[in-house]
């Protein structure tokens, strides 16, 4: 194999990296938010939801550490793909919307480290309890409640759920071209279930703080 040809396969593998960790990350994110959404079922289902997780902790750290990787590799592959970009025009690849590419990538410049800094926050706000202003481990309804009840923190969590829609919409999109599942035919099915998922996922998470400060939600 000629030289010529090795940053074109390594940027396809880093694509497929990319896509496959997002792969993690998606089922993540669903998963996270169909747990958080028991907040609609009342303080006694969240809570017990809670110690459940708390109660298997080779689930919970199983999942975090796995979590934990997913990120790195999938921030260091972005990371490697943008320098690249830089320094010289993008490499295509089978199948690739040029258009769609270029727009993906304008927006995940930005998006992505929102939704960097917003993962940092969350975990001192809800998980590790270092900036919630009344923190209890054992309350996770009313941790819930009291943190999204400061509109300044509700605004900031909207505002990271409209970059990480964003974000998704895109990496969904181009983790199917990266997987080379992204054929003519299968264009418009691909693009419906993006943007069907994405709404979910925004709209729902969107839902919590917007039913807490409406009073929806409440202690």
């Amino acid at each position: 194999m000629s030289r010529s040809q090795n940053p074109c396969r390594s940027t396809i593998v880093l694509k497929v990296v990319m896509a496959l960790t997002g792969v993690v990350l998606f089922g993540f994110v669903i998963g996270h938010l169909l747990g958080n959404l028991q907040v609609y079922l009342g303080a006694a289902k969240l809570d017990a939801y809670a110690k459940f997780l708390k109660a298997t902790p080779a689930l919970l750290w199983g999942t975090r550490l796995v979590l934990l990787a997913s990120v790195a590799v999938h921030f260091i592959a972005a990371f490697i793909l943008v320098q690249r970009n830089h320094a010289a025009r993008p490499i295509g690849y089978a199948y690739q919307d040029h258009r769609e590419a270029t727009y993906a990538s304008r927006t995940m410049k930005w998006s992505g480290p929102i939704i960097l800094l917003f993962v940092i926050y969350h975990l001192l706000h809800f998980t590790i309890g270092t900036a919630h202003p009344k923190f209890d481990v054992e309350k996770v309804y009313a941790n819930v409640v009291i943190g999204f009840s400061d509109w300044r923190v509700s605004a900031f969590y909207i505002v990271a759920m409209l970059a990480l829609g964003l974000h998704l919409f895109h990496g969904l999109w181009s983790m199917f071209q990266s997987l080379g599942l992204n054929a003519p035919k299968y264009d418009a099915c691909i693009r419906r279930f993006s943007c069907a998922m994405t709404s979910f996922i925004v709209l729902g998470n969107i839902s919590i703080p917007v039913a807490v400060l409406a009073g929806w939600v409440k202690i």
